[in-house]
């Protein structure tokens, strides 16, 4: 994933270990100062799976959650705009099972257990969920131009009313937890016409806990509904995702259809558009980040190594030496709270890094605290050091690659043209419009801008900023505007406007009220002809008026 991370010479830390790759030195760090606190402490038995070197070098990942029928794989079908080895769709719960869309030069699909024992994939730790799971995960390999920047993952339907009853044969939220920890994205689907969230949804919702900076919320097959309906579906999905979602913050809801076909609704089709659009940047900026983010989840990491270390050695002292261990045992399960409370004023640690404490409790029943070692500072101390000054080193090699080298994005697919061309977001509306046409476009409604320009009072062709003042202040746009329009229009810089820097004004004035942006600079197609410096667009605008 990070293959386009690279140093000329390497990057030296104050060990002089030297990093080629930003790669190299999260693995680094991980597998010499992280990974002997994780495995002192038995982390991996209680949080998660020791990583590999998979883990660091995968392609970004986006992760699909939503009920039956919300239009997952139709998502994914819509973004590769092409079919899928083991892709199914339909109004029913087709996909019973996780499918993972990756790079492929040949199209086919891998088994489960296959695919966990493949040293190149980073699902290998997903062999501890057993076979039930196994059978029900496949990876599908393709050539497609978006599976070279980003991997999907596509989950089973999830359940709700009398179906949520039947057991699924795994631990379906600790499956979703796995992957929550690992991707750089989750995508959480709803239908307008599905709002509900069911028991097992909410529960899957829950095990991304952690995780809420790399949720987005689609509002799928939004255009079956009008605008006023939309507005209550929309106020309907953000009350339902408050009581899951305990988060301060408002979660970002892209609304839109995604799949290729015609709208049932068009009359918010520029809202679908912007969003779409919007939804389309965020996740091709995923390889851009990835480096941060895999950065970002080892710090998070840490921190939870370092707490789980101080709970396992305070159970440790205080279990007595002979007599009375199970009792003590479980009065220390039972006084849990209140020893996160006493680890968190002795070590300084924040009550938002402490695991679940019920989750917690319900682990410790199976395990001889006097068989859990002492607190070891060197082992922190080697953590402390890591987090205090080597992260700082890779910080530092990401933003010198990224001032050196082009960022890359997700290509392709849906993404391909999405930009550009007269069916890219903008074209040809706003700043945009007029850009192809051989007329000056402010020409159009110059005739009445000349009316107001006259009523103004000009001497010698132009009036001063007094008069234009009166004006443009009927716009009641505000002056830091109203000052950006006035420079943009006073081509020559003189300090006044003669009728064709007045029509201009009133023009980006126009443009504004419409609720489009004004540009920096104003744009080749905006100067008025008489003010170019090409005479035949001077002759032309002339031919036109008369």
């Amino acid at each position: 994933m990070f293959s386009w991370v690279k140093q000329e010479h390497g990057s030296h830390n104050k060990e002089g270990e030297m990093y080629q790759t930003v790669t190299e030195g999260l693995q680094t760090l991980y597998s010499k100062k992280l990974l002997p606190l994780e495995e002192t402490y038995l982390f991996h038995d209680f949080h998660s799976p020791a990583l590999e070197p998979a883990d660091f070098q995968s392609k970004p990942m986006v992760l699909l959650v939503g009920q039956y029928s919300t239009g997952k794989t139709t998502f994914i079908r819509y973004l590769l705009e092409q079919d899928f080895p083991g892709m199914r769709i339909g109004p029913e719960p087709t996909t019973d099972g996780f499918i993972a869309v990756m790079y492929g030069e040949n199209e086919g699909v891998v088994p489960g257990n296959a695919l966990v024992v493949d040293s190149k994939k980073p699902f290998r730790k997903l062999n501890a969920f057993g076979n039930a799971f196994l059978n029900r995960f496949i990876c599908s390999q393709m050539p497609n131009q978006v599976l070279q920047s980003i991997s999907i993952i596509d989950t089973p339907g999830i359940l709700s009313g009398e179906k949520q009853r039947i057991s699924r044969g795994y631990d379906f939220a600790e499956v979703l937890r796995w992957f929550g920890e690992r991707v750089d994205r989750i995508i959480l689907l709803f239908d307008a016409h599905k709002l509900d969230i069911s028991d097992e949804f909410s529960e899957a919702i829950r095990a991304l806990k952690g995780q809420d900076d790399k949720i987005r919320v689609v509002l799928n097959k939004a255009d079956q509904v009008d605008t006023q309906q939309l507005m209550r579906v929309y106020g309907a999905l953000m009350w339902s995702l408050g009581k899951v979602i305990n988060t301060p913050e408002v979660v970002r809801v892209y609304l839109g259809s995604f799949w290729a076909k015609p709208l049932q609704n068009t009359e918010n089709r520029r809202l679908f558009e912007a969003e779409s659009q919007d939804l389309f940047r965020d996740i091709q900026s995923l390889p851009r980040n990835a480096a941060l983010r895999k950065l970002n989840d080892l710090i998070k990491r840490a921190r939870l190594a370092k707490v789980h270390a101080y709970i396992i050695s305070y159970l440790k002292k205080e279990m007595p030496t002979l007599f009375g261990r199970e009792k003590k045992k479980e009065e220390l399960i039972m006084r849990l709270p209140e020893i996160y409370t006493i680890l968190q004023r002795e070590h300084h640690i924040s009550a938002g890094d402490f695991p679940n404490v019920n989750k917690m409790q319900d682990m410790l029943q199976h395990y001889d605290f006097h068989k859990f070692p002492s607190l070891k500072m060197k082992l922190i101390e080697s953590v402390d050091k890591m987090l205090a000054t080597k992260i700082a080193v890779l910080m530092a090699m990401i933003r010198e690659e990224e001032s050196k080298q082009p960022a890359p994005f997700v290509s392709g697919g849906a993404f391909e043209g999405s930009q550009d061309g007269p069916f890219g977001q903008g074209y040809g509306e706003g700043i945009s419009a007029g850009a192809d046409a051989e007329d000056w476009i402010v020409s159009r409604d110059k005739h009445r801008y000349d009316e107001i320009f006259y009523t103004l009072m000009p001497v010698n062709g132009k009036i001063t900023g007094v008069n234009a003042k009166k004006e443009m202040m009927n716009s009641r746009l505000p002056n830091t505007v109203l000052g950006k329009i006035w420079k943009l229009a006073d081509c020559d810089q003189d300090g006044m406007l003669d009728d064709d820097e007045f029509a201009l004004a009133q023009h980006l004035i126009k443009i504004k009220l419409e609720g489009y942006e004004l540009p920096s600079e104003l744009p080749d197609h905006l100067v008025p002809p008489s003010h170019r410096k090409n005479p035949a667009a001077n002759t032309l605008y002339n031919h036109t008026e008369d």
